[in-house]
Parts: structure tokens; sequence; C-alpha cells
């Protein structure tokens, strides 16, 4: 087993990146406080070819030097948009034929080990603000929510962390057809 070189990876350019076909995937971050959480996120989209990230309330926009800090480069390959109200970005995605999907825990969530997203649809993952979670409002928008099953003390985890670990198994099942 050998480490592998940078150039042994065969990374996109940015603009090679900006060319390829996505995975018909958006999150959308319902105020996210963190810049190093909003950068981690973008890095995240990135490796997952995510089509692309709305960035909505007091959730931080590029170009920042904290998000920087995490994300990269990812800031400038990802397409992004910004909403001031995730309401309004989630009816604009379900406009236009998104499934959307609060990661939460409510009543009626959905384990994240029984997901499996069909390879003809398009996804919207909506992450809430670290104290707060999404939104009641958002929810109330939304199609579904998944809740990722936890077995601690702290039933909650960073939601840049949350946002890996959904938007892989995401991807996953889709690119799985």
């Amino acid at each position: 087993m050998r480490k592998l070189k940078i150039t042994e990876l065969n990374r996109l350019t940015t603009q090679e990146f900006k060319n390829t076909q996505k995975h018909p995937v958006v999150a959308v971050l319902d105020n996210i406080r963190s810049l190093n959480n909003v950068g981690s996120i973008f890095r995240t989209s990135d490796a997952f070819k995510l089509e692309s990230l709305f960035l909505c309330g007091i959730t931080a926009t590029p170009p920042h030097n904290d998000i920087h800090k995490t994300a990269l480069g990812a800031e400038d390959a990802v397409t992004w948009q910004y909403f001031e109200k995730t309401e309004e970005a989630v009816k604009l995605l379900k406009a236009n034929g998104y499934i959307t999907i609060a990661v939460e825990q409510v009543d009626t969530s959905v384990p994240l080990t029984d997901f499996v997203p069909d390879s003809h649809k398009k996804y919207a993952l909506i992450l809430g603000n670290e104290v707060k979670g999404v939104q009641q409002s958002v929810i109330d928008l939304c199609d579904m929510s998944l809740e990722i099953p936890q077995f601690g003390t702290k039933h909650s985890l960073n939601v840049s962390v949350s946002a890996g670990i959904v938007i892989w198994e995401t991807v996953k099942h889709l690119i799985q057809k």
C-alpha cells in the first residue's frame, strides 16, 4: 500500500468541475452561523459534485476568509445562490421538481438507513442552524424529513458532519443506479 501523490488523484480543475455533470442534489443551508461550517459544506458539495448550494438567512456567503479556510477553494467551483428567507429557496426548489428534505429530528422522520433515493428524481437537503436546527416554517414546506440514527447521549451532530453523512448517503444511492 502506497499513499497517492497529489498528481495521481485526477482532480478536476475549477473550470472542469463547473462543466461536468452534477448529481441532482442541492444542499440548502438554513441560517448556519459558523463560517467554518459553511466552508466545510462547500468542500463536501464539491467532493460529491452537488448541483448547487443555497445559502439562506444569516448564512455567510463567499468571498470570506473564514469560509475559504475550510472550503479550500471549493467556494469558487460550487455554484451557489443566496436567499434572504429559506422558505423562498424551498418554494423555488419545489416548483422546479425537487423533493425537499429537512435533515431534522421530527415526529415523522425517516431514518437515514431507510432512505433510498430514486435516481430519476432531484433532491434538496435542508440543513439547519447549529443550535435551533431547521426552522419549523421550513419543515412545514418539506416533503419529508431524514434523521441520522444516533446511539450516544447527545443525539446531535455538527451540521457539517451531518451534511457529509446525508450528502454521501444520498449520492451513493444515485451513483449505484
